[in-house]
C-alpha cells in the first residue's frame, strides 16, 4: 500500500510492477509511478500519471493506454513503470475525477494531459479573519510557502 495526496492522502494497492500487472475489471483511479534511483532509494517513487477507468480492464493498460509511451519514455524503459490503484468505496465517476485532479494539482505528472492548480478565492470559502482564530501561517501559493502568510495573501 502507498498513500498518494495531501494529508494522509489515499490508500492505494501497489505499486506493482506494470509489465506484469493483469487489470481487474473495476472502476478505479490508478497512478503510474518510476523510480528514479532504484539503487540509491529503491522505496522512493515519482508520479508521472494519474487518470481513472471505469473498467481497468478495458482501459488498454498495461501498454495500450494512449499515453503508454509517454510514461516508457519518463522511466526509461517499460520495466522500470509501477502502478497503483484506489478503488473509491461507494464512489461515482465523478469523484475519481475529482480525486485525479487533486493529485495532478499536487505532483504534476509529466504525462498527464491537463495541469491543474491547488488555489482558493475568498468568494468560495469567505476572507479568513475572527477574533478568535489568528491569521493564516502559510501563503496561499503552496509552492511559495515561506511559513508565514503575507499581508497580501489574507488579503
Amino acid at each position: 500500500m502507498i498513500r498518494l495526496g495531501s494529508l494522509a492522502g489515499y490508500p492505494f494497492e501497489g505499486p506493482r510492477v506494470l509489465g506484469g500487472w493483469t487489470p481487474p475489471a473495476i472502476a478505479a483511479v490508478f497512478a503510474i509511478l518510476y523510480r528514479a534511483d532504484p539503487d540509491g532509494r529503491p522505496y522512493d517513487y515519482a508520479v508521472i500519471d494519474v487518470d481513472h477507468a471505469d473498467n481497468l480492464a478495458a482501459a488498454g493498460l498495461p501498454f495500450g493506454h494512449p499515453r503508454a509511451k509517454c510514461w516508457e519514455r519518463r522511466a526509461g524503459n517499460k520495466w522500470n513503470l509501477h502502478i497503483c490503484t484506489y478503488e473509491v468505496p461507494g464512489g461515482l465517476r465523478s469523484h475519481r475525477e475529482q480525486i485525479v485532479r487533486e493529485l495532478v494539482a499536487i505532483y504534476r505528472p509529466g504525462c498527464a494531459p491537463e495541469q491543474f492548480d491547488q488555489i482558493w478565492k475568498d468568494e468560495w470559502i469567505g476572507s479568513y479573519r475572527a477574533p478568535t482564530a489568528g491569521p493564516l501561517t502559510t501563503t496561499r501559493d503552496p509552492g511559495r510557502s515561506t511559513g508565514r502568510a503575507s499581508e497580501s495573501d489574507l488579503n
